[in-house]
């Protein structure tokens, strides 16, 4: 696999030691915050993300609303506490340093400013967008990032849960952090006791916020047809589970949240963090205001679920016809988010929860940033369309196809295999796939997103003239994900579609001029066959075919590295600067 290097950033640089020591309290964490990157590195680094003022509308708030709101960012700052120890446990030690060196040291202010910028866009000292090179000392991220005991194997995992069969579902389970024994052992430690203290005052402020909302005479100040009721109720039980540690109720009643202007999604769910296994849930947060206008519009989609299911090009044993069907489409403009979500690269849209019993019974929710997805079109995507696509294309690239991409990538993550059965035991795809199952769970959304628009172009539901302006939007979207870093589940992905996609020729580059044109005639072809492999090594639930998929597919071709240095000067992602956190202080 080729490593990425980017002009201005040689990875030469990338650990510069800087002789002169700043005074410091002792740190706790075995990272010296003296050896780090050359500021002009650094700052190079950081200029890889825009900054976008992220403010809302007060005025489409009454005062129970504002309040509640207040109460919901603070929850949602919770999270980030939460999140920057499941990256690392060094890392709170780590920030105590830095923020002292920013105050002690002000010949070099700006320099411990800049290192204190950088770790809080990381959370921690290893830059996402370089497979997690660490730019504050020289330690290595631990695999399983701050989810185990660092001097744990896989191997020690796997061997211990099987002399402990008793102990292997709270060891493998989504909400469980592993630490060591006295005695050398291992144990799994529910979230609700790892993180105690923490979780506790999340769930105050969600109580809070539920009964702001659901006071008597609040409703008289909200606007027609808006009824917190639902919402409360997910609050109220999403505080329950951060002290049980059972989040089933809180996910079924977060389906059922309608009528909203405010919109929460809160709580641990994306494993991408835990490399080592793939097992372990990340807390986020979102704290947004709902657009009831363009959720409407988009809402007609869900309706076409089951077909869209009955349609998919794999035999009908490994369709998940079963599967609920209640999947409710929110189109938000975010005002805060908190936790995994924030760290490295910004998500412009989500598809939750997670939990496959969940999934079943009631489907799943997609989740639109609309704000977020404009700020990433603007700054990102249509620059890097200009410098890549075949200029004869560029007018095919436009906002609604790229915001509709997204769309259909977070309907698909709800199609296609979930429950499977391998060798007579009911098991998911994402247990047996373990750490492999994030890229090729991303490359089967992004590839069935633009099958199931066909398929909504030949029932007549989808405009045959913006399908081929989603073809085209493919190919800056893979420049615009592959800048996140190869190891990234979404980097990795859009390199399996690439190469797929290039190797059956529906994708071609001119050497002469160095523009790609999407060739929307071989187009369909291709996208069939690519969503009939990752689906199948879903269903079989093959971890062996899967790693085989990933070894020959998400490859670095040189054409690409290239190109990637012809886009040094575009931001790779945006920095939101939310008007909220004014919340906080």
């Amino acid at each position: 696999m080729h490593r990425i290097t980017r002009r201005g950033v040689p990875a030469a640089a990338a650990l510069a030691v800087v002789l002169a020591a700043a005074p410091s309290a002792r740190s706790e964490a075995p990272v010296d915050i003296h050896r780090h990157i050359a500021h002009d590195a650094l700052r190079a680094q950081i200029a890889r993300f825009a900054p976008v003022d992220v403010e809302y509308d007060e005025s489409l708030l009454s005062p129970p609303e504002r309040e509640a709101l207040e109460r919901l960012v603070r929850a949602a700052a919770v999270m980030d506490e939460v999140f920057l120890r499941q990256v690392w446990e060094g890392n709170p030690a780590l920030r105590r340093d830095l923020l002292h060196a920013v105050a002690t040291d002000g010949a070099r202010k700006d320099l411990w400013a800049d290192l204190y910028h950088f770790f809080r866009i990381n959370f921690g000292p290893w830059n996402r967008l370089e497979g997690d090179v660490p730019f504050i000392g020289n330690l290595e991220k631990p695999l399983g990032a701050g989810y185990y005991p660092t001097d744990m194997t896989r191997e020690e995992f796997e061997a211990w849960c099987r002399a402990h069969p008793d102990q292997e579902d709270a060891m493998r389970g989504f909400f469980t952090r592993i630490e060591r024994t006295d005695d050398g052992g291992l144990r799994a430690v529910p979230y609700s006791e790892a993180y105690a203290g923490r979780l506790g005052e999340a769930a105050r402020l969600l109580e809070e916020a539920a009964d702001i909302l659901t006071a008597p005479g609040a409703a008289d100040a909200f606007a027609e047809g808006v009824d917190y009721t639902t919402l409360a109720a997910f609050l109220r039980s999403r505080a329950a589970a951060f002290r049980s540690n059972d989040y089933f109720q809180s996910d079924m009643d977060w389906m059922d949240v309608r009528d909203n202007i405010l919109d929460v999604t809160i709580g641990p769910y994306e494993t991408y963090e835990d490399r080592l296994n793939g097992y372990k849930a990340a807390f986020e947060a979102f704290i947004a205001i709902r657009n009831p206008a363009d959720s409407r519009q988009l809402e007609g989609l869900k309706n076409a679920l089951p077909a869209m299911e009955r349609n998919l090009p794999i035999p009908d044993e490994h369709k998940n016809l079963g599967r609920g069907t209640d999947s409710p489409i929110s189109v938000v403009d975010v005002v805060f988010v908190g936790g995994d979500s924030k760290a490295g690269v910004q998500t412009l849209a989500f598809n939750l929860p997670n939990d496959e019993r969940v999934r079943e019974a009631k489907g799943s929710k997609k989740v639109m940033l609309k704000n977020v997805s404009r700020a990433k079109y603007e700054k990102i995507l249509l620059p890097i369309a200009r410098r890549v696509l075949d200029p004869a294309q560029i007018a095919m690239v436009n906002f609604h196809s790229y915001f509709t991409n997204a769309l259909m990538h977070e309907l698909s993550h709800g199609l296609g295999p979930g429950s499977i059965v391998v060798g007579g035991r009911r098991t998911t795809v994402s247990r047996e796939l373990r750490d492999l199952y994030a890229p090729l769970e991303e490359a089967k959304a992004d590839i069935m997103g633009l099958y199931n628009k066909a398929f909504l172009v030949s029932r007549g539901e989808w405009d045959r003239d913006d399908l081929e302006k989603s073809y085209v939007c493919f190919l800056p979207g893979f420049f615009r994900a592959i800048r996140f870093g190869i190891h990234e589940a979404h980097g990795k992905a859009n390199l399996i579609e690439y190469n797929y996609l290039k190797e059956k020729r529906a994708v071609t580059l001119d050497e002469r001029t160095g523009y790609y044109t999407v060739h929307v005639d071989r187009m369909p072809d291709a996208i069939r066959a690519l969503t009939h492999d990752l689906c199948m090594i879903q269903a079989r639930g093959d971890y062996d075919a899967a790693k085989a998929f990933i070894e020959r597919y998400a490859q670095v071709p040189p054409e690409v590295t290239a190109h990637l240095d012809r886009l040094d000067d575009i931001p790779a992602d945006i920095e939101p600067i939310y008007a909220a956190a004014s919340m906080l202080r």
